[in-house]
């Protein structure tokens, strides 16, 4: 029986009105990008070699073509480099941030790797920065001098305050834009290499299949790098901050527990919540009300939900489905 993976976003009831469960900025789609995907060209292959987006990707990063490893996504990618370490030390073990994002468990069990909660103990270690679901910074966890540690910076385009931690100069850093620019269902990653990885970026190119990249991922990276993109991305960052105040206090009216976080995205803990609805329930009663929230117990967080910060429009329309779903259970029964 093929095992399901939880991730936010549409399900078998199709595209939520009101989505709190994906992290995307929810102010996009970005008007840059969106107009290069659709203008991309769907009907030829693009470069096998990505020559031209490496060395734009180089260019934001400072650093040489040959250190940018392009992926198809990042779970892709995450899958990809496990898969090259199940290869050439197949008894080496995994480290993974927990609570965390589940795909990079999924992969080394995937692979036949072992799973260890000491990072010293580990070959590859992963650090999401700031992590989800919590949405905090964290300095990287130390590692042996042999290991591949790897930063997953999915939402660090979206910090709303303060500075990510110094990263070591050995460590790898994981980029998927898409979720910063509101278009998550383009899918593109790469990768930069530390000083002195290349060989091993070579590497992990080799393992990739020809054009993991379509003609839209290959768009979308190319606008990430435009100077557009980013003045976009920063002006969204101050209307995402608003939005997270009103929602955060619109949280505490309804009598959830919210956990700080840096993101626009953050956990709250409803069980003490007036009424005491459990939470499967009132998940399922919202959905039904065309309402998503990401059930944070397949983080290890049960009674607990992760929210994206959302317009006012979709905030009022969570008020009004508590509200009801609340009157609704408090009716005696006949």
């Amino acid at each position: 029986m093929r095992r399901s993976r939880v991730h936010g976003g549409p399900d078998a009831l199709g595209v939520p009105r009101w989505d709190f469960s994906t992290n995307a900025n929810a102010c996009g789609p970005e008007p840059a990008a969106l107009a290069a995907i659709r203008a991309s060209d769907l009907a030829r292959y693009p470069d096998p070699g990505y020559t031209a987006l490496r060395a734009e990707l180089a260019r934001r990063h400072r650093c040489t073509p040959r250190r940018v490893v392009v992926g198809a996504s990042a779970s892709e990618w995450i899958l990809r480099i496990t898969g090259w370490l199940a290869r050439v030390a197949p008894e080496a073990a995994v480290h993974a941030p927990q609570p965390g994002y589940a795909d990079y468990a999924h992969a080394a069990g995937a692979l036949g790797l072992r799973l260890v909660a000491a990072s010293r103990q580990a070959r590859l270690v992963w650090h999401t920065e700031p992590s989800s679901p919590f949405g905090t910074s964290s300095p990287p966890p130390a590692t042996d001098a042999d290991a591949l540690l790897v930063i997953d910076r999915a939402y660090e385009p979206l910090r709303l305050e303060g500075d990510a931690p110094p990263a070591p100069p050995a460590a790898w850093q994981l980029w998927s834009p898409n979720k910063a620019l509101g278009l998550s269902g383009v899918r593109g990653a790469y990768a930069i290499a530390p000083a002195g990885a290349e060989a091993i970026a070579d590497e992990l190119d080799a393992l990739a299949p020809s054009w993991p990249l379509g003609a839209d991922g290959v768009a979308l990276l190319h606008a990430w790098t435009q100077a557009p993109t980013q003045a976009w991305l920063t002006a969204s960052l101050a209307t995402l901050r608003t939005w997270k105040r009103e929602q955060l206090s619109l949280c505490a009216e309804l009598g959830w527990s919210c956990a700080p976080s840096a993101t626009p995205f953050f956990v709250a803990d409803w069980r003490d919540a007036p009424g005491r609805v459990a939470p499967v329930q009132a998940l399922a009663a919202l959905r039904e009300r065309g309402i998503k929230l990401r059930d944070a117990g397949s983080f290890g967080l049960p009674g607990r939900v992760r929210l994206s910060v959302q317009p006012p429009a979709a905030q009022r329309a969570l008020r009004e489905a508590w509200r009801s779903l609340r009157n609704e259970l408090a009716k005696p029964a006949r």
